[in-house]
């Protein structure tokens, strides 16, 4: 009788390749809302594709690095030294962004609608149900 691996158990909401896959299930519906010319879905994929890169990226360090260059103060020296490492996100996580910019653009959209931009109320609703749809499939 063979044994299962030992390890901890998978969820599927939170693999490296969920998160892969809902990436370029969003890449590829802005490529075709693009073609389709759909201004709010094209602005909604748009920022949120950027808004996960940018979950992505790391905080800088307080502490200055030792090794200094001569020329400019405070400036790191030598090949890859302002580079750094990226976060790796969930498919949990980058759910998460989705929540969040959904939410920003209901909430922007009451705000406009209370100054009478009842217009811009409505597309920025229009955004948000379109990226509600990724948090249902």
């Amino acid at each position: 009788m063979a044994t299962a691996a030992a390890g901890p158990p998978t969820d599927p909401g939170t693999s490296k390749d969920d998160a892969q896959a809902l990436r370029s299930r969003m890449r590829a519906d802005l490529r075709s809302a693009m073609k389709a010319r759909r201004k709010e879905a094209v602005s909604a994929l748009r920022t949120t594709l950027a808004a996960f890169d940018n979950a992505e990226g790391v905080a800088p360090a307080d502490a200055p690095a030792t090794p200094t260059s001569e020329h400019v103060a405070g400036a790191h020296a030598g090949v890859g030294a302002a580079e750094a490492a990226r976060r790796v996100l969930t498919a949990d996580d980058l759910r998460a962004v989705v929540r969040a910019q959904i939410e920003e653009r209901r909430a922007e959209a009451d705000g406009y609608e209370a100054h009478g931009r009842g217009d811009a109320a409505d597309r920025l609703r229009r955004e948000a149900d379109v990226l509600g749809t990724y948090l249902t499939r």
